[in-house]
Order: C-alpha cells, then structure tokens, then sequence
C-alpha cells in the first residue's frame, strides 16, 4: 500500500490517477475466477493453482468473513462412503476423500478424531471428525500462499462478454469476460468455475445456462446432548439411510470439543441462507413454492414431509427417533441446537438429485464456463477428491 502511494505522489496529477487506474485494472485480471468461497471452492481454487502456478486465480466471496457458514456448523464426520450407492461417483469421492482429508490434516497439523468403532452395526474404522471450517481457512491460507487472490463482499451479480470497445485493448482480448458484483464494481477474465452451493442455479441462470437442477432449500435442526449426558455417545451413530432420499436421518455427531449433535430432521426453509427458524425471505420462498419440481415432490411423499414437520415442532417426537439407537435418552437430556441449510438439487420432475452434478454452458461465455451445479453430503470431506476432479475437468474443458 504505501509503494502504491509513493508511486501516485511521484506521478503526480493526472499521471499519478491514470498510473493508479492501471494498477487497478492489473489487480483486476485473472485467468480463472472461483465464485463461492465454501470448502468445495476454496479446495477447488487450491487445487488449480497448484496445478497452474504460472496463471492468476482469483476466488469471489459474497461473505465478508471466508468460511462464514460451513455446513452450517464447524465441525463435521469425515465419511468413509459405506453409506452410498457402490460406483456412484458420490461414493467414489467419498472413500477417495477421506484418505485425502485425513492425510491433509495430518500433515496441517489440524485435531481430528477417529470414532468410527460399534457394535452390533457397521463398522466403519475410517469415519471420524473434524473442524471444517478450520480446514476451509487452511485450503485459503495455502491459495493465497501460491499467489492466489481472494475479494470478499463480492456478490456477482453479473456476467458478460467484454464490448467491442472493451475488447480492443490487450486486456480485453486477453480476458474477455466481465463479472461484475452488488456494488458495480468488476473483474475481468479468460474462465469462471462456480461452486456457489444455495445459489449455483441462480449463477447458472445469469451466465445463461440451464436453470436445471433447481436448487431448494432444506434446514436441518439439531438438538444437543447435555454436557453431563455425552458419556452415552463415543462414537459416530448413523441409521441406515431411505434410499429414496439423500438425507442421512438423526445420527449421534461428536464434536471435537466433546460435545454431541443429534440430528438433523430435513425441512423446508424459507429462505436460501435460513439458518433461524423465523428467518424469511419473500423471493426465496416464492422461488421455492412456485417451482413445478417441488410440488411434484410433496405430493409423492406427503406423509414423509409431515412426519419431518411435526417433528421439528415438538421435541419429543424427535428424541422417539433418538431412542431406537439409545433407548436410554431422554427428553431432559437433550437441549435444542443450531441448524444447517442443505442446497439441494431438484429436478422438474420432483427427483431429488443425490449425486455430484458438473457443467457448463454454450456459446461465448457458457464454453468459458464449469458449474458445480450439485455437491451434496459429503461435499466437505470429498473437497480435495472433488477438487482434482474439478481440476481435471477445467484443465480438458479450458485448455489450460
């Protein structure tokens, strides 16, 4: 900052503004820009220019504090893939993604657990936990450490081929697309990546392709054991999940500072970023409400979403959920906890869309374009599997 003033009071003028724009317009330019700043996007951007050490990467959060909401909570499991459909690509990044997770944070030096024993279940001796948004900010330190740029309070709102006019110039030509923020401010360049998670349709719309899948909004509510009641969970406790739907029903969630999650139930929210039971968006839930997809899915499954709904009114309908695995708890040993927001995808005809969706679009800027339209649980602990992959498919796409 002060060689940047030293070299406008040197300039002098209009010198120094007209040197000063151009220094702005420098920093402005990026080879590939990330949009969303979740462990998917910031695993994706380390990724890439680790790869790439000799292009510019830049990744563009709405938030003004990275890893702001990670899963909606710090700490989560790191999944072994036991629970998912053998040779989906889900359970492929799923196993891949443990053994990375785990070789990640051993060499970080960041705390995780190993809880995955049980009796008269599934073992699954690879399942642990660990701080994610410690891991988020890890992935950030080290995209920045190679040379990496990240803009917070950077909501894009806007993408566009650069003018004619704009075009002339070498930047233009070099770095044809514009992206623009809230605000009005820009950047300019050759490839976009999005993982924007409860907003990638809606970046997808923008950037002119497909709206498909739609994104809806689900919250999950948790309760927490109370602190001299955690003696009853040592381990991850999963149920064998519905087939027909993506979410993992209650489980038992250690935490890495010893306390224990229960949950979550899988309702609606009415708003994209709903984390409160009272938070209410006008837009959010009409984008939700009027979506054919949507109702399509109520109706094949009325009987399903009202159990969720009264469940997530009245405690004790979900502590009978919590005492098929431990019959020993009770409603006085649980208290209410925080709540996640899951984005999960939707198709037209009402199908919930259970596994990793990647595309892109055509003409000028959907061919310059890798949406990550769908990461579903367990997006975090597949981040580094998903972010080669990712990497692998900008390289063929992009050319790079």
């Amino acid at each position: 900052m002060a060689a940047a003033a030293l070299l406008r009071q040197r300039a002098g003028g209009d010198g120094a503004a007209a040197l000063w724009r151009a220094q702005r317009r420098q920093r402005s330019t990026f080879d590939v820009a990330v949009v969303g700043a979740g462990i998917v996007g910031l695993a994706s951007a380390r990724e890439l220019v680790r790869r790439h050490p000799s292009l510019s990467f830049a990744v563009l959060e709405k938030e003004k504090e990275l890893a702001h909401h990670q899963s909606g909570h710090n700490s989560g499991v790191i999944h072994s893939g036991i629970y998912y459909q053998p040779g989906s690509l889900k359970a492929k990044l799923c196993v891949q993604g443990a053994a990375l997770c785990y070789k990640y944070c051993d060499q970080k030096g960041i705390p995780y657990k190993q809880c995955g024993k049980g009796l008269m279940a599934l073992d699954s001796p690879y399942t642990g936990i660990v701080n994610y948004k410690q891991v988020a900010q890890s992935y950030a330190e080290d995209f920045q450490e190679a040379g990496g740029t990240i803009l917070t309070d950077f909501e894009v709102t806007n993408m566009e081929m650069a003018k004619e006019s704009s075009a002339e110039s070498e930047d233009g030509l070099k770095y044809p697309v514009i992206v623009r923020n809230s605000k009005g401010e820009e950047i300019y360049c050759r490839h976009i990546v999005t993982c924007a998670g409860l907003y990638s349709d809606r970046l997808s719309e923008i950037s002119g392709c497909s709206p498909e899948p739609h994104i809806v909004p689900f919250r999950g509510d948790y309760l927490v054991l109370k602190p001299e009641k955690c003696y009853m969970v040592k381990g991850n406790i999963y149920p064998v999940p519905n087939p027909r739907f993506p979410f993992l029903g209650f489980h038992f969630t250690p935490r890495m500072d010893g306390s224990v999650w229960l949950g979550p139930n899988a309702v609606l929210a009415f708003k994209r970023e709903g984390y409160k039971l009272f938070d209410f968006s006008t837009g959010d839930f009409l984008d939700a409400v009027t979506y054919s997809g949507l109702w399509k899915l109520v109706l094949r499954n009325l009987s399903y979403g009202l159990s969720e709904m009264y469940r997530a009114c009245f405690l004790s309908a979900q502590v009978k959920q919590l005492q098929k695995f431990i019959p020993e708890v009770t409603i006085n040993d649980v208290l209410r906890g925080p709540s996640g927001v899951r984005a999960q995808a939707l198709d037209s005809d009402g199908n919930l869309v259970d596994d990793f969706v990647f595309d892109g679009g055509s003409g000028d800027i959907g061919s310059r374009i890798l949406h990550v339209r769908n990461a579903p649980s367990p997006a975090a602990t597949s981040s580094l599997a998903i972010a080669k992959m990712i990497a692998d498919e900008v390289k063929q796409r992009f050319a790079l």
